[in-house]
């Protein structure tokens, strides 16, 4: 049973250093080659894919149908969720790390983005960039909706997602394509391969390299690789 993980491209925001979390920001020439690069990697690799999931967001949606289509696979449906977007920045999102050191200072700053239990201040309920006033997540309770999240908050909204469509889908023989961001995938990461804090803090999750884990019947981790192109 294989499982395909990857990051989005880089989208506009990356290269401006600018803490994109929810921001439905768009993939840059750049994230889109990534993707293409990706796709034919998988392809060389002899891959082919049963379903595709990706985020509510569109840069994860852009990267798919980019992968898909260098693998001469553009039929296939993509299943999106929220559950698999970005961890939520709070007040961090749309600022550079420039701005947030001189706001917040180093130290604090660095907790929030590489820690696991440290979250940024929270948007105010009022704010504009409060996911409530997206349409996006219309249909989602606003209690479930994150003001911000830390890393294991991020991850305690997506393993529920995991547990009960993805390891399922995986058991009936599935071959799945799941196409996220870094926190979220450096959060799926720790609960697979049962990382320390410490281990996920140094964690690095590079974009447009697919990551293809392989599970036993039992659905128990096997090992992964990362298919450099």
């Amino acid at each position: 049973m294989n499982l395909v993980l990857l990051r989005h491209g880089h989208s506009e925001w990356n290269l401006a250093d600018r803490f994109t979390g929810w921001t439905d920001i768009a993939l840059t020439e750049v994230g889109l080659a990534e993707a293409v690069a990706a796709g034919r990697t998988l392809a060389r690799a002899g891959l082919a894919f049963d379903a595709v999931h990706v985020s509510a967001l569109r840069r994860t949606r852009q990267t798919a149908e980019a992968v898909l289509s260098a693998m001469g696979a553009s039929g296939l449906p993509l299943a999106a969720d929220w559950r698999l977007n970005e961890r939520h920045y709070g007040a961090l999102q749309g600022m550079n790390k420039s701005e947030i050191f001189a706001t917040w200072g180093e130290a604090a700053s660095r907790r929030w983005w590489r820690g696991v239990d440290a979250a940024p201040p929270p948007l105010a309920h009022d704010d504009p960039r409060h996911p409530r006033f997206d349409p996006l997540y219309a249909d989602v309770p606003v209690a479930q909706l994150p003001a911000s999240e830390s890393l294991r908050d991020c991850q305690r909204r997506l393993l529920p997602y995991w547990e009960s469509i993805l390891v399922p889908a995986l058991a009936a023989g599935q071959r799945l394509l799941v196409v996220s961001h870094g926190n979220t995938l450096r959060a799926l990461l720790m609960h697979l391969d049962a990382l320390s804090d410490a281990a996920v803090e140094a964690l690095e999750i590079p974009s447009g390299v697919p990551c293809l884990y392989a599970f036993d019947p039992a659905m128990r981790v096997r090992g992964h690789t990362w298919l450099e192109g």
